[in-house]
């Protein structure tokens, strides 16, 4: 098939930093290459890809001293709009930006949500455009906007070579992602501290959340049983989580997907979390983590967490969540949106005489 992946700009694909869904993009476009499809990225200049690349911006916005970024976002939908005749199908991940042109076009389109939904804001707008598809990254993520025309869920992947399986043989657990009051860091380090075990903490503050870290979490980074690493990249990650007992996720927020869950069973390393979100999809408790519902709970579940094969973990990954089976479930909604989605300049005529 020839496919157009339009990634944000707001990061390269895959990003220098911090950036899922940009890492996602990245994954699946070298993936689907893999597989024998012709692909077209369209994203930032200093993005690399196995794909053809299509850029408006010479560097993603926000490494750049760019002003306007909606000036980029709306260029680039221009060139992919200008190109579309190029392409079987337009796979957007820039949430609906493009949904008022893409409507007035026959070409077939989906679109990935990747953020979180249960935004007051978005319920009219998805039902005002009911006739655009679009992919969630899990079930759970839909349940606040029923009415859209969701046409599948597919699970993000990674590279199986990206990160190699551990033994574990490290005596602490981690916490690993941002720090934010849905992500509780806090929590993190009190269940470490019931359980008697290090924690070590790899997380960035967003400017956003700059307070809370100050006045929430900076001083419990100084706690005997606490190790800040700050913000690491790939190559760190991947021993970081080999080598822990466990990976805690004690989140407080309809978590949409959850990279580090996938991450963590990609290095065989077992997952404590809460029951949140997209949580009860992707860890299988007693097999692949735990699933609990208090600190105590947590902390209780890390005296069993040598019940966990990590074998298993890496075996659950490498069968539900390696990048080519992303890749290979997206075809298949490609596919059937090639076969059937319907021509939206005739349904908006029918709409329009109404």
């Amino acid at each position: 098939m020839r496919i157009a992946q339009i990634a944000p700009l707001i990061e390269s694909v895959p990003p220098k930093f911090y950036g899922g869904t940009e890492r996602v993009v990245a994954y699946l476009t070298n993936a689907l290459v893999k597989l024998g499809h012709e692909v077209t990225l369209f994203a930032s200049g200093d993005s690399i890809t196995k794909a053809r690349l299509i850029s408006v911006t010479p560097t993603a916005l926000r490494l750049s001293n760019c002003i306007d970024h909606m000036a980029g976002n709306v260029l680039q939908l221009q060139e992919v709009m200008d190109r579309a005749h190029e392409f079987d199908l337009l796979h957007f991940h820039t949430d609906y930006l493009h949904f008022p042109v893409t409507r007035l076009s026959h070409k077939k389109t989906l679109t990935t949500l990747h953020g979180r939904l249960d935004i007051p804001e978005l319920k009219p707008l998805y039902k005002k455009f009911t006739d655009i598809p679009v992919i969630s990254i899990s079930n759970s993520q839909r349940r606040p906007l029923p009415m859209a025309n969701w046409v599948g869920t597919v699970y993000h992947g990674l590279p199986e070579d990206l990160y190699q399986p551990g033994n574990g043989e490290g005596d602490y657990v981690v916490f690993l992602g941002r720090f934010s009051p849905e992500k509780r860091a806090d929590r993190a380090i009190e269940i470490a501290r019931q359980a008697g075990i290090k924690i070590k903490i790899a997380a960035k503050v967003d400017k956003a959340d700059e307070r809370y870290f100050e006045t929430e979490i900076r001083h419990l980074l100084d706690l005997p049983h606490v190790e800040y690493l700050h913000e690491i990249g790939e190559a760190e990650k991947g021993p970081l989580l080999a080598n822990a007992k466990a990976l805690l996720f004690p989140i407080d927020w309809p978590e949409p997907f959850g990279m580090v869950l996938i991450e963590a069973l990609a290095c065989g390393t077992p997952v404590i979390a809460y029951n949140h979100g997209s949580v009860p999809e992707l860890i299988e408790p007693g097999k692949t983590g735990f699933i609990v519902d208090s600190i105590d709970k947590a902390a209780a579940a890390l005296q069993n967490i040598h019940l966990i094969s990590r074998k298993a973990c890496r075996e659950t990954f490498e069968r539900k969540y390696s990048d080519i089976v992303m890749a290979k479930n997206y075809v298949q909604l490609y596919e059937k949106s090639v076969r059937k989605q319907p021509e939206r300049k005739f349904y908006l005529t029918q709409a329009y005489r109404k």
